[in-house]
């Protein structure tokens, strides 16, 4: 039995556990409103010591991000990074085989929706939800968003003057534009948003004229098509996020950006797994990334979900990605998407 135990603890102590941080982390505290339960969370946060993460947040802003938490909780973060629905998959995969390696997931909040309905994440209390744009946090409370990354027009300032540049969707069918259209090829919630925005059948019209009369280049990769329109290869992208055209514009890169409104944002967001190894850490990071990291999200230009922090694109009108809406009729948006986005666009 000795044996046994000592054999137990050898596997906690590979797989990067504390075992007596373990022991006395209350679940509870996780979903606790008493008033010192920021105290207590970091308490048990910095007997932990470290957490796992799993995010899409771009690799150069993590950073900035992790080092000011890593700084003040004594919490070491590692972290690995990959697309969406990458670090959807891996959680999904690693779970299912019971590997329970992460502990906090940052992904678009329709990843963090099917983690949640496959019943991998735990609710979570924070007082800072009150705090967060409406719609931030889902009834069930499993994962708050951080983040709402708008999509923008960008467009290359030495091929397409100022005055040119759309208003409104339909200045999208001038014929000025043909030829001239870049979209990233994941974007169908966007597709989604701005068909349900005019009206099923009049969206859906609309983009069926614009696909015919104008074309659509379509790339992979919000970061590949705004270097592409930076470097003049297209002049005018659909859908890149707002952060990436104004950082390259601030490096003087001959790129702007537009908002044809109404605007489509999409939420990321971040939750705690239910077999997380370290839970108070990763509950004190969901409270961190929803509140003191607000202000750094800010600085790197992208829409912080906490309400306190001032922000210029609060001045646009928005609609959201519905995550329910793009899980629950999924099939149903791809045909159509496949149909008008893909089907003979240009690459």
């Amino acid at each position: 039995m000795i044996r046994k135990a000592y054999g137990f603890l050898a596997c906690l102590s590979l797989w990067g556990l504390s075992f007596s941080a373990l022991a006395q982390t209350d679940l509870n505290l996780l979903r606790s409103a008493a008033p010192d339960r920021a105290a207590k969370l970091a308490a048990a946060a910095k007997a932990e010591g470290a957490i796992t993460l799993y995010t899409s947040i771009a690799e150069k802003d993590l950073k900035p991000l992790i080092e000011p938490f890593e700084k003040k909780y004594g919490v070491k973060v590692s972290t690995w990074r990959a697309s969406g629905d990458s670090v959807m998959n891996r959680t999904l995969n690693e779970t299912k085989a019971k590997r329970y390696n992460v502990d906090v997931v940052h992904a678009g909040a329709v990843e963090l929706e099917v983690l949640h309905r496959e019943k991998m994440l735990q609710a979570v209390a924070s007082p800072h939800f009150a705090d967060l744009m409406p719609g931030s946090v889902p009834a069930h409370k499993e994962y708050a968003t951080t983040i709402y990354s708008m999509w923008v027009q960008a467009y290359n300032t030495g091929s397409v003057k100022k005055t040119d540049v759309p208003k409104t969707y339909q200045d999208l069918l001038d014929p000025k534009w043909k030829g001239r259209l870049g979209y990233e090829v994941e974007n169908i919630d966007w597709f989604v948003t701005v068909v349900q925005s005019m009206g099923e059948a009049k969206g859906l019209q609309f983009f069926r004229d614009l696909a015919t009369t104008n074309g659509i280049s379509v790339r992979k990769g919000h970061t590949n098509l705004t270097n592409m329109v930076a470097a003049g290869e297209v002049p005018l992208a659909l859908t890149v996020y707002n952060y990436m055209p104004e950082q390259l514009k601030k490096k003087g890169a001959p790129i702007d950006w537009t908002v044809v409104q109404p605007a489509v944002a999409r939420a990321n967001a971040v939750g705690v797994m239910r077999t997380a190894q370290h839970p108070a850490a990763a509950a004190l990071f969901l409270d961190y990334l929803i509140s003191e990291a607000q202000p750094i999200y800010a600085q790197l230009d992208y829409l912080p979900s906490n309400t306190k922090v001032p922000s210029d694109i609060r001045k646009y009108k928005l609609m959201l990605v519905d995550p329910e809406e793009s899980l629950d009729r999924r099939d149903k948006w791809r045909k159509l998407y496949e149909e008008i986005i893909l089907k003979g666009a240009r690459t």
